[in-house]
């Protein structure tokens, strides 16, 4: 075995969040060396614009052009619903499906706006610790709460009320057209095994709109992993990493025969996977948080190569809540549902897939995505990846978000090994944010070694 001592810090990760990490670090003068298996061509969620202007980014080479309609959606009765960037576009493609609905679409987009940009602010800055005496803690405490006061009385009323709501009490409260209400809804179980009436969901359509404009309700896309693969002042190779720790502190990582030395080590891994080889080094009580992380695999990712161009940049098939309810109805009883809700993203000749519920994946659920498309595609061009995991490491229920992810008790990026720091989208703020945490821990890390 061959071992190398030159690296201040090694990250194990070469995702957004591992990266950015990385790059924050490198910034403050330490030699990183970032070790990661995957490349990402495109990050889907929020770039912090701190992240750009702190790090120096090009924001034209990294923020992808946004589609317009941003969704569409095929209608019971023929014909589909398509929803515009340019708010007044999707009052009137409301209109035609329901006048009421068109009618309330202007608020409903303004007032899920504010609450998506109270969660901005708690986003970017460290988990809160609640039991804090520390006065820089307070006050970033008390900024978030006059931020929340100044948006008003309705914005207090509504963050409060809505956050552990269901997403299907959420929509019933403001609309009627059932494809209207499964757009929006599918937002709101993106990555959980739950269905839309499951508490909490609200939220979790609330974090997927942070960073998107008013009445768009998917999050942006960007290629920031790869402007930050390509950026020089980190060193990035290709493996799988085994962290190793000796009498409870890191000492580095083992890559393939060789051991790879730092008294810093960052992991993007999720917390399962990063623990894993350390569990004899930690307390029985936190092995056993960790296990219990809910984090459980429920989307199908895959591709269908396109034969002609379609017409429409993203198709969302959720027909409404009570079939977005039936689909994790199989889910959960561990089936693959029988109508699956499917979101397909068309880029460089073809489909890319979001398809849930799946909690496991075979032929039949190849055949159900391209029923799910209609005409054109059929199953033999669907092509489902295995499942490796959930995308976020841990699913964003009111359970695990904030000062809860990972785990109670270490929300901060810190671990009970010293030296071992987490930035992945385990911890706070979760997946679908690409590189607050990221940021979040590199300057933790910078105050604390």
């Amino acid at each position: 075995m061959t071992t190398a001592t030159r690296w201040d810090a090694i990250v194990v990760g070469a995702d957004v969040n591992g990266l950015v990490a990385a790059h924050y670090l490198a910034r403050a003068g330490r030699r990183v060396l970032v070790v990661g298996e995957t490349d990402t061509p495109v990050d889907i969620g929020w770039v912090p614009p701190q992240i750009i202007r702190e790090l120096k980014l090009d924001p034209g080479a990294i923020e992808l052009q946004q589609s317009d309609p941003w969704i569409v959606a095929p209608l019971a009765g023929g014909g589909r619903l398509e929803l515009s960037r340019d708010i007044a576009k999707s009052v009137e493609a409301i209109r035609r499906v329901s006048p009421a609905d068109a009618g309330k679409w202007v608020e409903f987009s303004t007032r899920m706006r504010r609450l998506a940009g109270v969660l901005e602010a708690l986003y970017v800055e460290a988990a809160p610790d609640i039991e804090t005496r520390k006065i820089g803690e307070l006050l970033h405490l008390g900024r978030v709460g006059l931020h929340v006061r100044r948006l008003g009385k309705q914005t207090m009323i509504d963050l409060l009320r809505i956050l552990p709501m269901s997403i299907a009490e959420l929509l019933d409260d403001w609309f009627e057209n059932d494809a209207l209400k499964g757009i929006l809804g599918a937002a709101g179980v993106w990555h959980l095994r739950q269905g839309p009436r499951a508490a909490g969901t609200a939220f979790n359509f609330l974090h997927h709109h942070v960073g998107s404009p008013a009445g768009v309700f998917r999050p942006p896309r960007s290629r920031l992993t790869q402007a930050l693969a390509a950026r020089p002042g980190v060193e990035l190779r290709r493996g799988a990493a085994t962290i190793v720790a000796t009498g409870g502190r890191a000492t580095g990582v083992r890559l393939g025969t060789e051991e790879i030395s730092a008294t810093l080590v960052v992991s993007s891994a999720d917390p399962r996977t990063t623990f894993e080889p350390l569990k004899p080094q930690l307390d029985a009580e936190f092995v056993r948080a960790v296990g219990n992380i809910k984090s459980r695999s429920i989307v199908a990712r895959g591709t269908v190569k396109l034969e002609r161009p379609v017409d429409f940049k993203t198709l969302c098939v959720a027909p409404s809540l009570d079939h977005l309810e039936r689909a994790h109805d199989d889910a959960k009883y561990g089936r693959i549902s029988a109508r699956p809700y499917v979101e397909a993203v068309a880029t460089d000749g073809r489909l890319d897939l979001h398809v849930q519920y799946a909690p496991t994946i075979d032929q039949t659920l190849a055949e159900r995505v391209a029923a799910a498309l209609g005409g054109g595609v059929s199953a033999g061009q669907v092509r489902l990846e295995p499942h490796v995991g959930h995308l976020y490491h841990g699913e964003l229920t009111l359970d695990q978000i904030l000062f809860m992810r990972p785990v109670p008790g270490w929300s901060r990026y810190r671990t009970p090994i010293a030296g071992l720091y987490l930035c992945g989208p385990g911890t706070h703020p979760g997946g679908g944010i690409a590189g607050a945490a990221g940021r979040n821990a590199a300057r933790v890390i910078l105050k604390e070694t």
